[in-house]
């Protein structure tokens, strides 16, 4: 798509003032796909050398913005944590080519905000924090859970960059469970759930996504009963939550979000002896 509002790219690393039709341009796989009649600038954060993926000394992992679903894949095929099996599924969740693999960002997905992003998916599921910088270099975290906040909305203010995204060690010494559903058999996500289990405490933790507005990120201190685990979804996911679109209707989404659900506490409880 030609974006034939946008008069001018600027390297991100010559800091110069925001102003009203500038957007930060990562992969550009969104951007390029679609007029953007109100762009008149791209801020290009692509030569800004950011280390895709770091290791931290506390275990934890933190992955840059301009990361890469490719690089991100790659990385997760020699990563040994109990969690890297999940890196690969959300990976492969995503409804791309390789070409979009290459050039599309984990704070590209992240930013869009849409309810079927993969990368929503697996940092919601991990306990992911995100790190935004504001134009005057102050920096805030934010749980990914908490940073989208409805279809396509984030709490992202102008001009303000998200800079990466931290996944925590606990959760990426936990074991995991992956459900997908669409209505089609190279479709969008109509509902995509994940579960974890703590190896220290034995808390089970299952996030919802594709099938709501938002991610639902439900926090179990012991794996709970079918009954429990229904009424306590049902409770936290309202009516207007559920997601309509032409991938699913919401009471299609939330029944299969239910049943997802429970085949992953029936699979983590089984692997934990309960």
């Amino acid at each position: 798509m030609d974006l034939n509002t946008v008069r001018d790219v600027r390297d991100a690393r010559q800091r110069t003032p925001w102003r009203s039709g500038d957007a930060w341009l990562g992969g550009g796989t969104y951007l390029f796909s679609e007029p953007q009649p109100h762009l008149r600038r791209l801020v290009d954060l692509s030569r800004m050398g950011w280390e895709p993926l770091t290791r931290h000394p506390d275990g934890s992992l933190e992955i840059a913005a301009t990361c890469t679903i490719a690089q991100l894949s790659r990385f997760a095929a020699s990563y040994e944590a109990p969690a890297a099996p999940l890196f690969e599924q959300c990976c492969r969740a995503f409804l791309a080519s390789f070409k979009i693999w290459n050039m599309a960002t984990v704070g590209g997905n992240l930013c869009n905000g849409l309810p079927a992003g993969p990368m929503i998916s697996l940092t919601a599921a991990l306990d992911g924090s995100v790190l935004l910088r504001a134009q005057d270099g102050s920096l805030r975290r934010t749980r990914v859970a908490d940073f989208i906040t409805g279809a396509g909305r984030k709490d992202l203010a102008e001009g303000e960059l998200l800079r990466s995204v931290t996944l925590p060690a606990r959760s990426l010494a936990c074991r995991t469970a992956f459900r997908q559903v669409s209505l089609y058999g190279l479709g969008r996500s109509g509902a995509l759930v994940i579960g974890t289990l703590d190896p220290v405490d034995g808390s089970l933790a299952l996030t919802l996504t594709a099938a709501t507005v938002r991610p639902f990120r439900l926090w179990f201190p012991l794996p709970p009963d079918a009954g429990t685990l229904r009424d306590t979804l049902d409770r936290a996911v309202a009516a207007p939550d559920w997601f309509d679109d032409l991938h699913g209707l919401p009471a299609w989404r939330r029944h299969m979000a239910l049943r997802l659900a429970e085949e992953i506490r029936r699979e983590l409880t089984q692997e934990a002896g309960r």
